[in-house]
């Protein structure tokens, strides 16, 4: 069993910045993959940021490459979500999600650990 728990969430305006982050459960930390999805009123839940905790690969969709990263500390158990030049289209609750062993594909279903959800609301 994985537990996730987020943080960091809040409202910018738009070119402003977030960190969010996430802690996992102390025991189950290493061979996971840690993932950063957000979901949009109306759309469906996408995948926006993949990192195996293990050797610290990552992946970052197309749409938020050069402006968010996902990086760990693994002495705190935690990953984040760095968010630079933000727009109104990341608007989302942002979910951590995990599973164990390296990264899938970043989709809903190759993950079966999900946090509660912080909202990012991004204004023009």
């Amino acid at each position: 069993q994985v537990q996730l728990v987020e943080s960091g969430g809040g409202s910018v305006q738009a070119g402003g910045s977030l960190r969010l982050s996430c802690v996992a459960s102390r025991y189950t930390y290493s061979n996971l993959c840690m993932g950063w999805f957000r979901q949009a009123p109306g759309k469906e839940r996408e995948g926006v940021a993949t990192l195996f905790t293990f050797d610290n690969s990552t992946e970052h969709a197309d749409s938020v490459k050069g402006r968010f990263t996902i990086s760990q500390d693994n002495a705190k158990n935690t990953v984040y979500l760095q968010m630079n030049n933000l727009k109104p289209d990341d608007t989302a609750m942002y979910y951590c999600a995990a599973t164990y062993g390296r990264c899938p594909d970043m989709v809903v279903l190759g993950f079966g650990y999900w946090g509660q959800g912080t909202q990012v609301t991004v204004s023009s």
